[in-house]
């Protein structure tokens, strides 16, 4: 009889160790997959690229409301449309009119990207290439907006626009 209940307890402390172990696996692999709101990656976005502007002598930039709805109106066009472009398919305004309509009045530069995942590939990407670079680190920019919008596909497409006042 006792080594019954020795096989049975080992038994049951066997299958609490696996059970536990699966139950630690899968809540483990839904936090490693679930998405990062957009919001977040935006405003990481913000972080990164005023990191790099304090690195390079440049003030932090604000976040600005108007220049963000600007922002996350473009990434949307371009999804909506499937085009990728500073200059929108709905009506050919560039960035300086679109942030005007948003009610922002001094654009001085933006820059747009599709594809990359996350926040810090697309700011690596914008400080890789020489233009992009150069609007990061204007040391005239004050304010920026950044927006995020997604095909179905989850493919992500960004949009900065960086503003004097």
């Amino acid at each position: 009889m006792t080594s019954l209940v020795r096989r049975i307890g080992a038994i049951a402390t066997l299958s609490a160790a696996l059970f536990g172990g699966l139950a630690l696996a899968a809540g483990t692999a839904q936090a490693a997959t679930t998405p990062v709101p957009d919001t977040t990656l935006e405003a990481t976005v913000i972080k990164l690229t005023n990191d790099a502007r304090l690195k390079n002598g440049c003030a932090a930039l604000r976040t600005d409301a108007k220049l963000t709805l600007a922002a996350r109106a473009h990434s949307a066009d371009m999804v909506k449309l499937n085009y990728f472009s500073h200059t929108s398919k709905t009506d050919g305004a560039n960035f300086v009119t679109r942030a005007k309509r948003a009610g922002y009045t001094g654009a001085i530069g933006e820059n747009i990207a599709w594809g990359y995942r996350t926040a810090e590939t697309v700011t690596k990407g914008w400080l890789d290439s020489p233009g992009h670079r150069a609007n990061i680190l204007n040391c005239k920019a004050k304010a920026v907006g950044v927006g995020l919008a997604r095909k179905a596909d989850g493919t992500p497409y960004w949009t900065q626009v960086f503003g004097s006042i």
